[in-house]
């Protein structure tokens, strides 16, 4: 595996798992059923931009886009 593919999926798991420990504290302290509802769905799609986000950046890293800042 190349070492830079690591540091994008290091930082996805971080914030994941801050998403599921914040919002499930939150949801765990809500009585309303439509705010929980609403506290389900933030974070899930959070997570799905986010690993799409994270799968988006090991394509460049291995078509050799390491540097997509240098075209701007």
């Amino acid at each position: 595996m190349n070492k830079k593919i690591i540091a994008p999926i290091v930082v996805t798991i971080i914030l994941l798992a801050y998403f599921l420990f914040y919002f499930g504290i939150l949801v765990a302290f809500i009585d309303s059923f439509w705010l929980k509802l609403l506290f389900v769905c933030i974070p899930v799609a959070l997570a799905i931009v986010i690993v799409c986000v994270c799968m988006q950046r090991i394509n460049e890293i291995r078509s050799g886009e390491e540097d997509d800042l240098s075209k701007y």
